[in-house]
Formats: C-alpha cells, structure tokens, sequence
C-alpha cells in the first residue's frame, strides 16, 4: 500500500501496520526511508516558525532578527543529520528496555516501530508549524503540540507492543 494510506491506517489501527511493515522482512532500506522522511517532513514544518522568527517577532529588546538562511541552515543539519542518528539510538534504547521486560522483537522491529511512529504523526507536526508560525506561541499551538505528544505516545506504544511480541 501507499505510504500515505498506511499513514491514515495507522490512526485507526496501529499494530496492525506495524505487523505488515514487519511481515515485508528486514529491509533497512525502508527504516531508513521512514525516519529520513518523518525528519525532513519536520524540517519543512519548522518553516513558518523559522520566518517568524527571522522576521523579528518575539524578539526581547534589543536583540538582532537572525538570518533565515541561519537559521533553515541550522534546522536542515539538525533535523537532516543529527535526530535520525539519535533516533537510532533511541530505538535501540527502547529495544533494550522492552526486552528487560520480556520483549521478543529485534533491534530491526523496534527501528520500524519508532521511526514508523514518528513519521505517521508527522501530520500532526506539519499542523503545529504552521500554528507556531502563524499565531506564535499561545494555547492553540500548545494545544496541537499536546495532541501530537499523545498521538505519538499511544501510536508508539502499540507500534512497540507489535514490535516486541517477537516473530
């Protein structure tokens, strides 16, 4: 199936992508593929908060409006570079710490569970960058952060549950 119609699935019935994802065998290429493309997705949604910035709101009193090119310079090697290799690390944190508690995945399954995670709520994210950008900081952009921290938790934990119930 479509990665986007997988995507919407996922909102209805986590494990079960997770399975299918996991029934294709281990191909790294995709895990890789998924997390390189959650990351970029997150990239593109720190955009408008990114021109707000550099446009000098929220700026305290005397300070200088940064660069828009610093500024997407530093988010595209952050976002591009360093979180998919911490988000490596993470999925084998995670795998270590489910397997003290009986967890029966692989290292590949819990790659595939988090970085599927991130990138089927990365539509929540590309919400929030346009609320951070648009309105700035203030409830409703803290509304849809919250929605999306907790649509990543309960999508990650069934996504491990899947990952970690072994082959």
């Amino acid at each position: 199936m479509a990665v986007t119609t997988d995507i919407v699935r996922t909102w209805r019935r986590p494990r079960t992508v997770v399975r299918e994802l996991l029934s294709h065998g281990k191909r790294e290429d995709r895990a890789i593929a998924y997390v390189m493309a959650a990351c970029f997705l997150i990239f593109i949604a720190q955009w408008p908060r990114l021109s707000r910035r550099a446009a000098g709101f929220e700026l305290e009193a005397g300070q200088e409006a940064p660069e828009l090119t610093q500024l997407m310079a530093y988010e595209f090697m952050s976002w591009i570079m360093i979180w998919p290799l911490m988000l490596y690390l993470l999925a084998a944190g995670l795998h270590l710490l489910f397997r003290l508690f009986g967890g029966k995945g692989t290292f590949y399954s819990a790659r595939i569970a988090l970085f599927w995670s991130l990138l089927a709520t990365t539509p929540v994210l590309l919400l929030y960058g346009l609320m951070a950008g648009f309105l700035g900081p203030g409830p409703g952009a803290n509304l849809v952060g919250g929605v999306w921290l907790v649509s990543f938790a309960i999508i990650g934990l069934q996504a491990f549950r899947e990952a970690e119930a072994g082959e």
